[in-house]
């Protein structure tokens, strides 16, 4: 019989084929989206995106559009002047905060990747005594507040003399307890046992493993920690206030903080500041996205 005179499969044939393929582990094909799924889709997308459009319409608008009933959903031609207010304040120097955001949060980015990936590896991966205990330790420092640690830091910073310098905010962030915890996890599941040994067979230290096989393997978490990292180093507030109150450069969450103070608060200036502020964490976001989807998903599947 010649392939044109084959019959084709009945829909019983396929649905019997579909059975087989999912009884021998074999995914079926996906099934498209409805209209309804991508219409939920797109009204979350556009509530989750409203707050950022808000803030920009304001922004670009005058005082007298920012207590306009109804509110102005339309956006003015006010931002490079309001933009220019922001930055020529005398005492808020917006600037020199944002310069100083990048510094801490590029710092306290590269520090993390580098001691939580490494610490992880060794938890993961290395043989040694107390290390159930030490990760039980990193575990438990998770459940302690922030808060609580607040005037203990503050002490410490003083006796060092680093209070009103970028070292006290970015020193107690250099490492994190959850991304000692979420590096090893994402390398237990990840970088299999066989072959940390076969290099150590081949004559490879212990660096030598975690720089050429371990790195490679886990770059999507490191993805997904840098931007958590960054995102969580440049939106913090409550330290960067305390240890850096009184200073002429703090960073850029207590500068905007300082824009909103006074008897008579200018919103137009608040949220054109707040808008600059927020453009590196959407470069990040656009830059490590396909990135970040792919490590939250080997994260979530297991092979």
């Amino acid at each position: 019989m010649s392939l044109l005179e084959r019959p084709r499969p009945t829909p019983s044939a396929t649905r019997g084929g579909r059975k087989r393929a999912a009884l021998l582990g074999r995914a079926p094909q996906d099934t498209p989206a409805g209209f309804w799924t991508y219409l939920l889709l797109a009204l979350s997308t556009l509530f989750a995106a409203f707050p950022l459009y808000w803030m920009f319409v304001i922004s670009t608008s005058t005082d007298e559009a920012t207590s306009q009933l109804p509110p102005v959903v339309v956006p003015g031609d006010q931002f490079l002047v309001n933009l220019d207010e922001v930055f020529s304040l005398q005492d808020v120097y917006f600037a020199a905060s944002l310069v100083n955001s990048v510094i801490v949060s590029t710092v306290v980015t590269a520090s993390v990747l580098f001691f939580c990936s490494l610490a992880g590896f060794a938890f993961a991966k290395l043989r040694f005594r107390g290390s159930r205990p030490l990760m039980l330790f990193v575990i438990l420092t998770l459940t302690v507040p922030n808060q609580l640690g607040v005037v203990a830091l503050y002490i410490v910073m003083g006796k060092l003399g680093w209070n009103g310098t970028l070292l006290a905010v970015i020193v107690p962030g250099l490492v994190t307890a959850f991304g000692v915890f979420y590096m090893r996890q994402f390398i237990v599941n990840t970088v299999p046992d066989e072959l940390v040994e076969s290099a150590r067979v081949d004559g490879a230290t212990t660096m030598r493993v975690y720089w050429n096989i371990v790195l490679p393997a886990v770059r999507p978490a490191l993805a997904v920690l840098g931007l958590l990292t960054f995102v969580a180093t440049w939106n913090d507030f409550q330290w960067p206030l305390i240890t850096l109150n009184g200073t002429d450069y703090p960073t850029s969450m207590v500068a905007i903080s300082d824009l909103a103070s006074g008897n008579y608060v200018i919103y137009r200036r608040v949220l054109a500041g707040a808008f600059v502020a927020t453009i590196p964490l959407l470069i990040m976001l656009v830059i490590g996205g396909r990135q970040i989807v792919r490590g939250i998903m080997e994260g979530a599947v297991k092979s």
